[in-house]
């Protein structure tokens, strides 16, 4: 198998060792319930620590994307401001604080970019957050990422960042992406609110909206997986990755192996594809959790490591 085609389609890097240990604490994964024996990894999503794994497993592509809250960000920047300021004194702190986030996003993009051009196996997708870039300007920041960055596609994560998948606000960005011909890699599973933001149904609407649109519905749908096969079946224009969910088919929440397998092979092997889910889980590990799933053929499971990625993603 050495000379097949390996592909991770998901995996998060962080421009210091800091940064990403401040984001694991700050993440905390708990829409699959309990779960005694999860596969973690101690790394914090280094570039360096991602090279040597990619190494070591022949991972010839890696896709990174990014994960960027507005709304976490200002929750946390509003809390720690002082208690003492006058209104005046707050209203021109907040505005600050929305200036830096904007500030924020667009470097960790362009860090992305950067990063990836100067190593050829990493692939940049750039985070879109209309919390962050109001009105246009989100559309119009993807198409500056992709035509002058060399961005390959676009990462959302509603439930992280606060708006439904269908918001009409992300409209203007899904008609860039669909113009552009770049995919979208979205999280999908709960939320703690119980909004639905991004529940597989929530895409219905744009992937009808956008039918031209890639779509990867990430997780395979995570703690709502059941509510996955009716999209798959509903719109030819969705894709999937089987990332983290993989690492929770014995949790009280989760699918079995053999669930997630028939799930697999009910939506069509063809649109499935592996993501590590790193700095999370290794990548040596989620590639031995594929092969080790049940019902999907010894073909089916190496093009889902790594040849569907390829043509999906258009890698």
């Amino acid at each position: 198998m050495t000379d097949m085609i390996r592909v991770d389609a998901h995996v998060h890097l962080y421009r210091t060792r800091e940064e990403g240990s401040t984001e694991k604490r700050g993440y905390e994964v708990w829409e699959y319930g309990t779960q005694t024996d999860i596969h973690e990894t101690e790394c914090v999503g280094t570039v360096d620590e991602l090279l040597v794994q990619m190494e070591a497993t022949s991972i010839s592509k890696a896709v990174i994307v990014n994960l960027f809250s507005a709304k976490v960000n200002r929750q946390i920047a509003v809390a720690a401001l002082p208690e003492q300021l006058t209104e005046s004194e707050k209203g021109q702190r907040l505005a600050d604080i929305n200036a830096w986030i904007r500030d924020e996003i667009i470097s960790f993009n362009r860090w992305n970019c950067d990063i990836s051009r100067q190593n050829s196996g990493l692939v940049p997708f750039v985070a879109a957050d209309v919390n962050a870039l109001p009105g246009p300007l989100c559309a119009q920041h993807v198409r500056d990422m992709v035509e002058n960055h060399s961005a390959a596609g676009v990462k959302l994560h509603g439930a992280f960042q606060g708006f439904d998948m269908s918001d009409e606000r992300l409209w203007p960005t899904y008609q860039v992406c669909q113009e552009l011909a770049v995919p979208i890699i979205a999280h999908s599973g709960p939320d703690r609110d119980s909004k639905g933001f991004a529940e597989p149904r929530a895409f219905g609407r744009m992937l009808k909206a956008f039918p031209q649109l890639r779509v990867v519905i990430a997780h395979l749908g995570g703690g709502s997986w059941a509510q996955t096969l009716e999209i798959a079946q509903t719109y030819p224009n969705a894709y999937f990755d089987c990332c983290e969910i993989i690492e929770w088919t014995r949790s009280t929440n989760g699918p079995t192996d053999q669930q997630l397998a028939q799930l697999i092979r009910d939506i069509g092997p063809d649109r499935v594809m592996m993501g590590s889910d790193f700095p999370w889980y290794d990548l040596d590990h989620s590639i031995d959790r594929v092969f080790s799933l049940p019902l999907l053929s010894q073909e089916e499971k190496e093009r889902i490591v790594g040849a569907n990625a390829v043509e999906i993603l258009g890698l």
